[in-house]
């Protein structure tokens, strides 16, 4: 199966449970950027509930700009924030210590355009899952592609159904109860080389 995805920012546990099962992904590069998509954001497990980390971007609503023009604005200190947001949730977590030093650099390098950030982050956690990717890139943006299963609608963080993935333990599960489909990180700092395993014997959506 050859799937259709859009590249998210650390992307959440239902699209690699898609993109383990598949035997090629090929990204989504032409399309328009959108707001309020997973595109530059994702969630977390903090202390309180469920944490929204975004990146801040420049774009208008008026220009449509294509997400690969799209800048991020770096006159804010967003990485700092998002990592010390992962250390503060996850620190205490069974894996943390073990990727924290494969993944801190995505924090401290700076990146121009969202889009190749995104693309980075895919890359380090591809890397920490020992996840093998035969990947390719669209070269125009095509509504109804063939021969590509489409998931490009994983892109969307507002109104998502709800997926059935099976529980594992969490940081503060004893607290706010199983929080499911966050950032592929919970999973990562929580289950560490268990990860791989558990998305491979997850249910497509």
């Amino acid at each position: 199966m050859n799937i259709l995805i859009h590249p998210t920012y650390l992307p959440n546990i239902i699209t690699f449970v898609t993109i383990a099962k598949a035997k090629e992904v090929t990204f989504e590069m032409g399309d328009n950027f959108q707001k309020q998509t997973y595109r530059n954001r994702s969630y977390i497990y903090a202390a309180n509930g469920k944490l929204q980390l975004s990146i801040p971007v420049v774009y208008s609503q008026k220009n449509r700009q294509k997400y690969e023009d799209v800048k991020i604005a770096n006159d804010y200190k967003w990485q700092d924030l998002h990592w010390k947001s992962f250390e503060s949730a996850y620190r205490t977590s069974p894996f943390f210590e073990f990727y924290a030093d494969e993944l801190k650099p995505l924090f401290i390098e700076s990146f121009e355009n969202i889009l190749d950030f995104n693309l980075k982050c895919f890359e380090v956690v591809c890397d920490c899952l020992q996840l093998d990717v035969k990947l390719n890139k669209t070269v125009e943006y095509v509504k109804e592609p063939v021969a590509l299963k489409d998931y490009r609608h994983l892109v969307q963080a507002k109104r998502e159904p709800m997926y059935e993935l099976d529980d594992y333990i969490q940081v503060f599960s004893e607290k706010h109860g199983f929080i499911d489909n966050l950032s592929i990180l919970d999973l990562l700092f929580n289950e560490g080389t268990n990860a791989l395993s558990y998305l491979e014997s997850q249910r497509l959506p």
